[in-house]
């Protein structure tokens, strides 16, 4: 029922910038976190940025003053403003999100359920 839709990928020269945006839509109560992940070939998958519900961000070393992610909670959407880039940034960027929902089990409860998005490629290339 939940689900991620990234965008903006998109091919780029070394020092220019692109915004990439991730939308979560369907039965979503609350979104604890959202973050960004990235796997370039050959390469394991790799935390960029994440947010917290409260605004709370995290970095990955290699990205921290060029990249900058935020969210608006009113439309369940991440972005991450990608600023500077190298081609070392080139790979397959991934959205995540911590999304509460609720079920039925005799009662009516809450879980928090991890979901992806299906993946933007960002290609930094002069």
């Amino acid at each position: 029922q939940v689900q991620l839709v990234e965008s903006g990928g998109a091919l780029v020269q070394p020092g220019g910038s692109l915004r990439l945006s991730c939308a979560a839509s369907g039965s979503i109560v609350s979104i604890n976190a959202m973050g960004w992940y990235r796997q370039a070939p050959g390469k394991e998958r790799e935390l960029v940025a994440r947010i917290t519900s409260s605004d709370n961000t995290n970095y990955a070393d290699s990205v921290k003053g060029r990249f900058t992610i935020s969210r608006d909670n009113a439309k369940n959407t991440v972005y991450l403003q990608m600023n500077s880039l190298k081609p070392e940034d080139t790979a397959l960027y991934y959205c995540n999100a911590d999304v509460v929902v609720r079920f039925y089990g005799g009662s009516y409860y809450y879980r928090t359920e991890a979901h992806w998005g299906q993946g933007t490629q960002v290609t930094v290339s002069s």
